[in-house]
């Protein structure tokens, strides 16, 4: 069993999902947005953000932590602000002792719905179908979760490689 929590980092919208893997299924835990104030300082909305993962981490205490890195953005500004969005949710990450695994947008995407090229929509509509969810996310939750998802479907992908390693006479087949 192993809790993963995703998150999707934002300036004013920081989108964060939790799913339970066990044994290669996924199971919805959580998810939610935290709203930074736009009328803030972004030294106050990281804060936020720091502050907000944390109790996030404290209440569903997950095994693990995925951030979607950051992927061109608008303006250098806004790239500069979402890597410092990034920065604070994973220095929570670390600071309650999670590994923190990172994941491009298109791998995530490509995970999820099979092409890395889907718009948003559609990531809230696989991530509805595969955690069978009665309603559709909000969408930097269902971002969130997708993210928890790609990084639960890897650990089973690196799983099953292992397992699939074998050696006969000191050579690897």
């Amino acid at each position: 069993m192993a809790l993963v929590l995703g998150i999707d980092p934002g300036s004013l919208k920081t989108g964060f999902g939790i799913v339970n893997s066990v044994g290669g299924k996924n199971e919805y835990v959580a998810s939610g947005v935290i709203r930074l104030p736009a009328n803030e300082s972004l030294p106050e909305r990281l804060k936020i953000i720091f502050q907000s993962v944390t109790d996030v981490i404290i209440e569903y205490q997950p095994n693990e932590m995925a951030v979607e890195q950051v992927f061109m953005a608008k303006s250098a500004g806004s790239a500069l602000k979402l890597g410092q969005a990034r920065g604070a949710a994973i220095v929570a990450g670390v600071n309650q002792n999670l590994p923190v695994a990172e994941y491009e947008a298109r791998k995530v995407k490509q995970s999820v719905v099979g092409t890395g090229a889907a718009d948003k929509f559609q990531v809230q509509h696989m991530v509805t179908h595969l955690l069978k969810l009665s309603s559709v996310p909000q969408e930097d939750a269902a971002d969130a979760l997708a993210v928890a998802l790609c990084h639960s479907h890897t650990q089973q992908q690196l799983i099953r490689s292992t397992r699939s390693v074998t050696y006969r006479r000191g050579r690897l087949v």
